[in-house]
C-alpha cells in the first residue's frame, strides 16, 4: 500500500480540466512541486509526462539516491515507480500504476556490510483519487508474490509470500477529516532468519510460517488535508532563516492539524502460525494483535491486545506434569487512559520559540510534565483471560500514579484453581521436584475469596507506600519510613566536647 500512499501526496491537486496536454502536465508538476520541492523536479526525481489519455508520473529512486549526504551506498538498482493520472469531471483522478518492482542495495552500516534484494511480481494497484479529501475514496491493489532477502554481518533473513490482494475506501468525517478502512490478505507467508554472531558464538535459525496474513485498519477524523499543508509549509521553508522568520504560521498550521485523527485501529492476524526452531514448533491456530489509540485529545485512550487459540509448544522443552497446565487460549488486554495530549501539544506549540535554544526551556518541560500528571493518566489492564481445557484465568485492573509512587488496583479470579492444585499432588508422586509448589498454591489458595459461581477471586491492592492486601487481608506492610533528619543533641555533645572550658 506504500505506492498508493505516495500517489496521495502527489495528486493533492485538484483535477482542473478533461484535456491532457503539455500545458497540463506542467501545471501538475508545478502543483506537485508544492509538497516534493522544485528540486525533485530540476533533479529528475519526480517527472512528469503525457501518455495516452492520462498523465504518467514517474519517480526515480536512482536520482533520488544520488542527491542522499553522506553516500555510503555501495550498491544501488531500483527501477523507478510509474502511475497514470487522468482527471475526471467531478474533479477527483482515477489512478493506475503498476506495482511491480525488482530492486537491490548495499551499503555500509555499524556492523559492516549490509544488503537487501526485494521483487514484487505481477503487482498491480488502482483506485479514486479525492484531492478535497485528501484521500482514495476507493482503492485496490494485488500482486502475484514477493521475496525480499537481506544479510548483515550478524543475521540473514529471507521473506516470501504467494498472492496477496488489499482495498482501500476514505468518507469525509462528520466531524471534518477522513474516515478510512484498510483491509489486506497475503498467502503463505515465511519468514526465515539465520542469527550467526561470531562475537557471541550464537547460531540459530527461525522460520515463522502463516497459509493466511491479514491486516485490517480503520481511521475516524484523519486529518489529511492539514498534514499536506504542514508538509508544503516544510518545503517551502526548508532554510533555517526562513523557518525561523515563519514560526507564527507554523504555530497555526499544527494547531489546525490538530487532534490529528479521532481513532485509529488496527489489527495484524496469522492462521495456523508457526515457529520452527532447532528446539521444535510453537504453534497457533490463530494468532492476532490490535492497536488502538485516540489523537490529541483531553481524556484520550490507547490499547493493545494479543490473541491467541490453539497454542502449542514442543513437548520435549517442559517435564510431562506440567503441560497440563499449560495455556490454550490468551486474550490479553492492556493500555492507557485519562491520557491529555491535547493541553501538552497546545501550550508546548503556543510556548516553542525556534529563535531560543532550546526552544523549549527545561522548566516549561517539568511543568508541562507535572500538568499531565495533575490530569491522572493511568495504566489499564483490560479484561484478559489464559486458559486451556481444564481452567481459566482472568484478570483486569488499573494502575495510578497519585504521587511518586504508583497505586495497582487488580482483580484475578480462576476458575479451576482445585484442579491446578489437583494436578500438582498427583504430579508430586511421581516427580518429587514439584511437592514444592503444592503449599505455595495451598498459600495462595488461603487468601483467595470464592464467589457464588465457584471461581476464586484474588483482589489486590498495591499503595503508594509499599503495602499490599490481598481481598483486604494485609499481605504486606507499608515499607519503613526513612528519617534522615540529624540528630542535633548529639552533635552538641560532640562540640562540647572538643571545646573543654580553660
Amino acid at each position: 500500500m506504500l505506492p498508493i500512499a505516495f500517489t496521495a501526496l502527489l495528486l493533492s491537486a485538484p483535477a482542473f480540466g478533461q484535456s491532457v496536454d503539455s500545458q497540463g502536465a506542467k501545471q501538475l508538476s508545478e502543483d506537485l512541486s508544492r509538497y516534493v520541492g522544485k528540486q525533485a523536479l530540476d533533479k529528475g526525481i519526480l517527472k512528469v509526462s503525457v501518455e495516452g489519455g492520462a498523465y504518467k508520473i514517474v519517480f526515480d529512486f536512482k536520482a533520488l539516491a544520488g542527491t542522499l549526504p553522506d553516500q555510503k551506498l555501495l550498491k544501488f538498482d531500483f527501477a523507478p515507480y510509474a502511475l497514470l493520472v487522468k482527471p475526471r469531471s467531478d474533479g477527483t483522478w482515477d489512478v493506475s500504476m503498476d506495482l511491480s518492482q525488482s530492486a537491490s542495495f548495499a551499503f555500509n552500516g555499524p556492523q559492516g556490510l549490509q544488503s537487501t534484494q526485494f521483487s514484487i511480481k505481477d503487482g498491480k494497484g488502482s483506485g479514486v483519487y479525492d484531492p478535497n479529501l485528501a484521500a482514495f475514496t476507493s482503492g485496490t491493489s494485488s500482486m502475484a508474490g514477493m521475496t525480499m532477502a537481506s544479510q548483515d554481518a550478524k543475521q540473514h533473513m529471507e521473506i516470501s509470500a504467494d498472492a496477496g490482494t488489499a482495498t482501500m475506501a476514505a468518507t469525509k468525517a462528520a466531524n471534518g477529516g477522513v474516515d478510512f478502512t484498510m483491509s489486506q490478505k497475503v498467502s503463505n507467508f515465511v519468514e526465515a532468519i539465520k542469527f550467526d554472531d561470531p562475537e557471541s558464538g550464537l547460531k540459530f535459525p527461525v522460520t515463522v510460517k502463516s497459509p493466511e496474513l491479514s491486516v485490517e485498519a480503520k481511521g475516524k477524523g484523519v486529518q489529511t488535508k492539514p498534514l499536506l499543508d504542514l508538509l508544503a509549509f516544510a518545503v517551502a521553508n526548508e532554510n533555517e532563516a526562513t523557518l525561523k522568520a515563519n514560526q507564527a504560521q507554523l504555530k497555526s498550521l499544527l494547531l489546525a492539524a490538530l487532534p490529528v485523527w479521532e481513532r485509529i485501529d488496527g489489527t495484524y492476524g496469522f492462521k495456523d502460525f508457526a515457529v520452527e526452531s532447532p528446539v521444535g514448533t510453537f504453534g497457533a491456530a490463530q494468532l492476532s494483535t490490535a492497536f488502538g489509540m485516540d489523537g490529541v485529545a483531553q481524556s484520550g485512550t490507547l490499547g493493545y491486545g494479543i490473541r491467541a487459540s490453539g497454542l502449542t509448544v514442543p513437548q520435549q522443552l517442559l517435564p510431562n506434569w506440567s503441560m497440563a497446565l499449560l495455556p490454550t487460549d490468551i486474550d490479553l488486554n492492556f493500555g492507557g487512559a485519562n491520557i491529555d495530549l491535547d493541553s501538552m501539544a497546545k501550550k508546548a506549540i503556543g510556548a516553542f520559540d525556534l529563535n531560543k535554544n532550546p526552544p523549549l526551556s527545561a522548566e516549561f518541560g517539568e511543568q508541562l510534565k507535572a500538568d499531565f500528571m495533575a490530569k491522572t493518566p493511568k495504566v489499564v489492564i483490560g479484561h484478559s483471560t489464559i486458559k486451556n481445557k481444564d481452567t481459566e484465568i482472568a484478570l483486569e485492573g488499573e494502575m495510578t500514579f497519585p504521587g511518586e509512587k504508583p497505586e495497582a488496583n487488580v482483580t484475578v479470579d480462576v476458575a479451576g484453581f482445585d484442579r491446578i492444585v489437583e494436578g500438582l499432588q498427583e504430579a508430586a508422586k511421581s516427580e518429587p521436584e514439584v511437592a514444592q509448589y503444592v503449599p505455595v498454591a495451598l498459600m495462595v489458595k488461603g487468601f483467595g475469596k470464592t464467589l457464588t459461581d465457584g471461581r476464586m477471586e484474588w483482589a489486590i491492592n498495591a499503595k503508594p507506600d509499599g503495602s499490599v492486601l490481598v481481598n483486604g487481608v494485609m499481605l504486606k506492610p507499608a515499607d519503613p519510613v526513612e528519617d534522615d533528619s540529624i540528630d542535633d543533641g548529639d552533635s552538641g555533645d560532640d562540640m562540647d566536647q572538643a571545646d573543654p572550658t580553660p
